[in-house]
């Protein structure tokens, strides 16, 4: 008897984001930026999730959508 083990896909670089996006928030509201890789930085204002605004990062409106869909569970 063989047994199957399902195929796991790793998370896509989108998806990754995705699920950090919440924490990368919160340590924009608690203003440590500089604990957020600088990586998932230049790929979030790549995708418009963040923005630099007067040198502070900051939300952007699809980046607030983003994470109402994480908060509701879509």
């Amino acid at each position: 008897m063989t047994t199957s083990t399902p195929h796991v896909h790793p998370l896509s670089r989108q998806e990754q984001l995705r699920a950090a996006l919440p924490v990368t928030v919160d340590l924009l509201t608690r203003r440590r930026a500089a604990e957020i890789d600088s990586g998932y930085i230049e790929d979030y204002v790549a995708l418009h999730w963040l923005e630099w605004h007067g040198g502070t990062l900051r939300l952007t409106i699809t980046g607030r959508n983003v994470c109402s869909q994480l908060h509701s569970g879509l």
